[in-house]
């Protein structure tokens, strides 16, 4: 990877928001209590949760991906990679990478030069190193995975041509900060695409959202997962809660990003938005 070699030690470090995650989990390995959750993207604490309750699911968080997105998840981000046009020899960084998806498929359907996944959930890098040993030689080979805030990126600015985020950016303790860290990080010319749940505008598609998000994948998905965190009362409040694509938008050209496009996803329920950086 480019850069010193003092900061390619940086980059690969624990991010200093990753506290142990016996420090926020409870008795039988919970997170989210109900009580916590109205408002839950104003607690404090919202980045050591975070980070407890994605490890805490790590192992299934695939397995749930597809099935509660109706196999629809892997579609999604094949369109955020065509929307972030990424042309030969451009560096990507995919945050939030979990274990791997969209940082893959990058791998898959471009010939960028290297792509980063960063992502501050330790398990959920341990399972996306493994997945990236089923590549070809050529795709694996140009992606590396490294420990990382999106709050505070360790990397030099105007690094990177493309950075991504697939439903990861209502769980940043503060997004605006990590909107001005990517504006940062960006090259003149880059772009910033934002993968994320919004709220269906179309009455009867909304009302089946908001039942099957608040009343049917928690029950499942827990059942599937076995979790005792509370991850998955989480995922419909953090949603709600959060901003819709407007205010999304509306963010996003507050931290500098101009031209910002988006694109409506199986009737509303994603959006993908991307901005570019002059």
């Amino acid at each position: 990877m480019p850069g010193a070699p003092d900061q390619q030690e940086r980059i690969t470090q624990d991010p200093p928001h990753a506290p142990p995650a016996s420090s926020v989990t409870g008795p039988g390995g919970e997170v989210w209590h109900d009580e916590e959750l109205p408002g839950l993207h104003e607690r404090g604490d919202k980045a050591e949760k975070v980070q407890a309750m994605f490890g805490a699911i790590a192992d299934s968080y695939d397995l749930n991906n597809r099935v509660h997105s109706l196999w629809r998840d892997e579609a999604w981000r094949r369109t955020a990679v065509r929307m972030a046009g990424v042309k030969p020899g451009e560096s990507v960084l995919d945050m939030a990478c979990g274990t791997g998806d969209l940082t893959q498929a990058f791998a898959r359907m471009t010939d960028a030069e290297e792509i980063i996944g960063g992502d501050f959930t330790p398990e959920m890098l341990d399972l996306a190193r493994h997945k990236r040993a089923r590549l070809s030689d050529r795709d694996k080979g140009r992606i590396e995975y490294v420990a990382a805030d999106a709050m505070n990126l360790r990397f030099e600015d105007a690094r990177f041509d493309v950075i991504s985020i697939a439903f990861g950016i209502r769980n940043v303790q503060r997004p605006e900060a990590a909107l001005a860290e990517f504006h940062r990080v960006l090259r003149p010319g880059g772009r910033l695409v934002i993968l994320e749940f919004d709220k269906p505008r179309f009455p009867p598609m909304r009302w089946f959202n908001d039942f099957y998000c608040g009343q049917v994948m928690p029950r499942t998905a827990t059942w599937i997962s076995r979790d005792r965190s509370g991850a998955y009362r989480y995922l419909p409040e953090s949603v709600s809660g959060f901003m819709d694509r407007d205010e999304l938008a509306g963010a996003m050209g507050r931290a500098g990003f101009d031209s910002v496009r988006q694109k409506v996803l199986t009737l509303g329920i994603c959006v993908c938005s991307v901005g570019l950086k002059t």
